[in-house]
């Protein structure tokens, strides 16, 4: 627990470069008020309360590349930024076999004042970062989200060592996979473990919707537990994001139909 957390923190960067990275899940900070949300404190070393490795890969690949960034910071448990405001796993009441106390029964006003205190000044960030970023440069940005996923989901084994999650606009994705999967020495995922078409989610909020390019990685997280990982990853990751963030195609504005369905919100 810390006494009190802001909503997000903004790495700086070279905004005229068109790329900007996202941490949706970056840290489990919990303000102390919140008494833990009723967990034992080891709950918050497991990935229901973020997504291991994440915030010093971005913060890493932040500062090879000379890009802006923005991570959240606090924990998914508190409330999920990768979700829709109407989504019903926005605040979760049970979290890979883990009840969160804190989470049920909501008092009056709090799921509302979970958004306005952490949500929603966290995609205002993202969405600001983003129009400073197409200011500068000129062109529709390319924007990158970082995830980690466990080696294991109910008892299983996941073969992948990293994922590409994506809804329906190949342009990041395509060279992205092929990137990913030129060296040989590792499993890539196409949509893989999760399906990336999740209306409401922060890429279809900010990309989908606009028509900027972008993609989300999903690094396993056993791979990323400790410095050495995470270095590794930096080293290859960066390159893949510099030879995408050169395409033309990923920046021009350009819809794509979600497999969700219409959407929400005109561009």
């Amino acid at each position: 627990m810390v006494k009190d957390i802001t909503a997000f923190e903004t790495i700086e960067g070279d905004a005229t470069r068109g790329l900007v990275i996202l941490a949706d899940h970056a840290t489990n900070l919990v303000p102390a008020e919140y008494d833990n949300l009723g967990l034992p404190p080891e709950a918050f070393a497991r990935h229901i309360a973020y997504d291991i490795g994440i915030e010093p890969l971005t913060r890493r690949l932040a500062a090879r590349l000379g890009v802006p960034a923005v991570l959240s910071r606090f924990s998914r448990l508190v409330i999920d930024p990768n979700r829709g405001e109407d989504d019903p796993t926005l605040i979760m009441r049970l979290s890979d076999g883990a009840i969160i106390p804190g989470n049920h029964p909501l008092p009056d006003g709090e799921r509302e004042r979970r958004l306005n205190r952490f949500h929603r000044p966290y995609h205002k960030a993202v969405a600001e970062t983003i129009a400073r970023v197409a200011e500068a440069s000129g062109k529709a940005p390319l924007v990158i989200s970082l995830h980690s996923f466990t080696p294991h989901w109910k008892g299983v084994a996941r073969p992948w060592h990293v994922g590409v999650l994506w809804d329906s606009d190949p342009r990041a994705v395509t060279p992205l996979l092929d990137a990913l999967a030129a060296p040989g020495d590792i499993v890539v995922g196409d949509n893989e473990p999760y399906d990336g078409a999740l209306r409401g989610d922060t890429l279809y909020r900010h990309c989908m919707v606009a028509g900027l390019a972008h993609a989300l990685i999903e690094v396993r997280q056993d791979l990323i537990a400790d410095a050495a990982g995470v270095e590794s990853w930096e080293a290859r990751l960066a390159p893949v994001l510099e030879a995408l963030n050169a395409r033309a195609d990923c920046h021009r504005a350009e819809r794509h139909a979600s497999r969700t369905g219409p959407y929400d919100t005109d561009p």
